[in-house]
């Protein structure tokens, strides 16, 4: 038996929506353990698109269980809106079940009214924030006056955290930020519709999860964002709110580290970053455009259109580092197809010319460095069909092959397109 996490090596928006939609045919039980509806995984299904938030994204397939883990925050107008759109669309299968942590803490009116309100008035540089709550919604669970799901099944309890909480935060809204304030007895009101809505949903999920870990069923733990938004790893401050490295599958799910077996880090053949923040393989040219329009380089959360760049493996090897990355899954292989020339980042030169292999703590440094390049040969056939290594133009495997050497890590997993059949499987994680 083996369990796995799945977890982005970039800035996110790797792709890691089709392949845990891949490796839950081979999962019993999918976990998402952190960040929120910030978090768009698109998945394509015979030709039919679905962007999931919150929702594990083995939710398409039947006989799974599907849990929203304690470390994820939850806005439950998104939620429910996503239940009943998959419920309508008669993508909610009929013996998948979908659990939510109790411990999961909510996302308020005020957390997105506040989270809007610091990016508009907000002095200096903006940090790119999605708008939705995340943020402000953590800063709460971190300071023990944050909204749990368990809280809405206490009226009391519920009413006096509310209103605690709106006294703090109509005092930030109204006198610094000069916004309307919010009323207790709306928001009671709402957010006790939504729980009797959720209710059937919500349950102790990491006693659920020690069972099916004790009958030896496989566990898919499925991340968000990716490594370099990681609040402590990533490129602080223009990072998201939780840890989005694997060890926090751990403690966002309500299991013990010793239930990870393995760690697959998806990679996407390029590098795209959304919102603010250095980028050092950022390409603002003709060649940045086509790849950003070839690979639909677009927010399924937000619409927001993505930088691109090079591949940059200084990145991907910190990732690997930092989240214990046992294997790699490459993405959108396909969008590099008619390039001419393709480049590597695999180190960076500081502003002393010194060169490193390393990513630098100081944005401002991180900002300055310049991107060393190895260069390849581009390839002009049509991968799309390629179902194995050896299909693929000769051009091609030399790239994933100096890829792979530069991560230390092997590639189990290559994507030549969106469709779930649209890709090179050479091992199967879940196998010891």
């Amino acid at each position: 038996m083996a369990n796995v996490a799945v977890v982005g090596t970039q800035w996110g928006d790797e792709g890691k929506g089709k392949i845990v939609d891949l490796y839950t045919e081979g999962a019993a039980v999918i976990v998402r353990f952190q960040g929120g509806n910030n978090a768009g995984h698109t998945l394509v299904v015979e030709g039919r698109k679905t962007v999931l938030h919150l929702i594990p994204s083995g939710i398409l397939h039947d006989n799974k269980i599907c849990i929203i883990g304690n470390g994820v925050v939850i806005d439950p107008v998104v939620l429910i809106q996503e239940i009943e759109e998959l419920q309508k669309g008669g993508l909610f299968p009929p013996n998948t079940t979908l659990y939510i942590s109790d411990k999961a803490h909510l996302i308020m009116p005020y957390h997105k009214r506040l989270d809007m309100a610091r990016e508009a008035h907000g002095s200096g540089k903006k940090i790119g924030t999605t708008g939705r709550g995340i943020g402000p919604a953590y800063e709460d669970k971190v300071a023990r006056t944050g909204i749990r799901v368990v809280d809405l099944y206490d009226e009391t309890v519920f009413g006096e955290k509310l209103r605690h909480s709106l006294e703090e935060k109509n005092f930030l809204l109204t006198g610094f930020f000069h916004e309307k304030p919010l009323t207790e007895k709306e928001i009671a009101a709402e957010y006790l519709e939504y729980a009797r809505m959720i209710k059937p949903y919500v349950a102790d999920t990491s006693l659920i999860l020690d069972n099916e870990i004790k009958k030896g069923k496989k566990i898919l733990f499925e991340g968000a964002q990716g490594s370099h938004l990681d609040i402590d790893h990533g490129t602080y401050p223009y990072v998201t709110s939780s840890n989005t490295v694997a060890g926090n599958a751990s403690c966002g799910s309500g299991v013990g580290p010793n239930a990870i077996h393995k760690v697959v880090g998806i990679c996407k053949a390029y590098t795209t970053r959304v919102g603010e923040g250095p980028f050092p393989t950022e390409l603002n040219c003709e060649i940045g455009e086509q790849i950003q329009k070839v690979g639909q380089e677009f927010g399924a959360t937000t619409g927001r259109p993505r930088r691109c760049g090079w591949l940059d493996m200084v990145l991907v090897r910190q990732s690997v580092r930092t989240s214990g990355i046992t294997a790699l899954a490459i993405t959108k292989l396909d969008v590099l197809t008619g390039l001419e020339k393709i480049k590597i980042c695999v180190g960076y030169k500081s502003p002393q010319g010194e060169f490193t292999h390393a990513v630098p703590a100081s944005m401002d440094l991180l900002g300055r460095c310049q991107p060393v390049y190895e260069e390849f040969e581009g390839w002009k056939q049509d991968i799309l069909k390629a179902r194995s290594i050896k299909e693929l133009h000769a051009n091609a495997r030399k790239y994933l092959q100096r890829l792979e050497e530069l991560a230390g890590v092997n590639i189990v997993l290559v994507s030549v397109g969106a469709g779930r059949e649209e890709t090179i499987i050479m091992e199967n994680p879940f196998h010891n």
